[in-house]
Order: structure tokens, then C-alpha cells, then sequence
């Protein structure tokens, strides 16, 4: 399989965790997002909407969207599962998986930054407000379902999604303080090796920030 991303892209970044916890092996295609690459025809024709992650099957299918791509590798390999047996976990997982999927990185990727420029918005601003309001809803799903990771005792599709918002709250400045149980969270995540072989770091098109 090859996966088409970009070294921060937290999308990207997410799917790279749960190749990882799967055992999977990918080939990576970088997609450089800042010379515009995602925008040409070549891409595009992998995903209409000129966006990464990518994950190119063996056969050739093509998928796009994070979620989509994890729901597929969760029904694909399942053990170690990304959601939870229990119905309720499960839906808190997923709960907090869309929180940061639909209700905080839409809002402050490159796309809508760039168009705010262009409007004469403060980008860090709006940035810093859009993640804190959703890091204040995953604060409180992890407070509510006690365990090491956000919704239980093994990480799941909401630790996925946290990690690398975490890591972009910290590039817009966002006082973390508030938030000591996605803290601790993290810092388990960050002892695991699937955790830390998809650190945008360890990527090869990685530049400094």
C-alpha cells in the first residue's frame, strides 16, 4: 500500500498512528501541501479534493478522509481494535474523534488560514479559539470515561485525533493548562513506538518547523 501525505498535516498524521498500532507497512509518497502539490492534476485524481491523507490499496483503490481510511483499516486488521467493544466508549471514541475531525482542524488548516489572510482576519487568533473550544469538549469526554488513554485503558480513533491536535495547539500558542487530562494522555501515547515512528519528526519530508 502507499500513503500520500504530508509530514504535519495532523490528517495525514492520524492515519500514519493507526498504520502503526496495525502493524501495517505503507510506502510514503509525500505531498508537499506547501509548493501546492495536493492542488495538481496528480493528485487529484486521487482525491477530487485536492487533500491528504491518501491511502492507495494493493489493488489500486484509492481512499481519502482520515476516518474513512481508519474505519477501513479497523474492519480490514482488528486486532488491536481503534474503537471500543462497548457500546458507549465506542461512541464516546467516536464522539471525540469527530470533535477534532469536524470541529477543530477544518477550522484552522491551511486552506481556512490562508483565507483569512485574504480577508484581513487575525488567523492565530481565530486559530487559538477554534481549538480551545474543541479541546474543552475532548477535556471533558476523557474526564467523564476515566482510564490512561481518552475513553480507556488502550488508545483508540480519539487518541488518534488528539495527539496531533495537541501538537497544533502548541504551534498557535493555546494554554494547555485547562487541560490536564489530555496532557497526561498524550504522554502516554508518546511512550508507545506506533506513537512516535508517526511523529511528524520521523517523517522523511520532515523540514524544521
Amino acid at each position: 500500500m502507499k500513503l500520500y501525505g504530508y509530514w504535519r498535516s495532523s490528517s495525514s498524521w492520524r492515519v500514519r498512528i493507526a498504520l502503526n498500532l496495525k502493524g501495517l507497512d505503507v510506502t510514503y509518497v509525500p505531498v508537499n501541501l506547501l509548493h501546492g502539490e495536493q492542488l495538481e492534476p496528480p493528485h487529484r485524481a486521487r482525491n477530487p479534493r485536492g487533500q491528504v491523507p491518501v491511502l492507495e490499496l494493493n489493488d489500486g483503490t484509492q481512499l481519502y478522509e482520515s476516518l474513512a481510511i481508519v474505519l477501513w483499516l479497523e474492519q480490514q486488521v482488528p486486532d488491536p481494535a481503534l474503537l471500543p467493544a462497548e457500546p458507549l466508549r465506542r461512541a464516546r471514541a467516536w464522539q471525540a474523534a469527530e470533535v477534532v475531525n469536524a470541529g477543530i482542524q477544518p477550522l484552522q488548516n491551511l486552506a481556512v488560514l490562508k483565507k483569512l489572510d485574504t480577508l484581513g482576519a487575525d488567523r492565530a487568533t481565530w486559530a487559538r479559539e477554534v481549538i480551545a473550544s474543541g479541546l474543552d469538549a475532548v477535556e471533558s469526554i476523557a474526564h467523564d470515561m476515566p482510564g490512561d488513554f481518552v475513553v480507556g485503558d488502550r488508545p483508540t480513533v480519539a487518541d488518534l485525533c488528539l495527539v496531533p491536535q495537541l501538537y497544533n495547539a502548541r504551534r498557535f500558542q493555546v494554554d494547555l493548562e485547562p487541560y490536564p487530562t489530555l496532557l497526561s494522555v498524550e504522554a502516554r501515547c508518546a511512550e508507545l513506538p506506533a506513537f512516535q515512528a508517526a511523529h511528524p519528526s520521523a517523517q522523511p519530508d520532515a523540514i524544521a518547523p
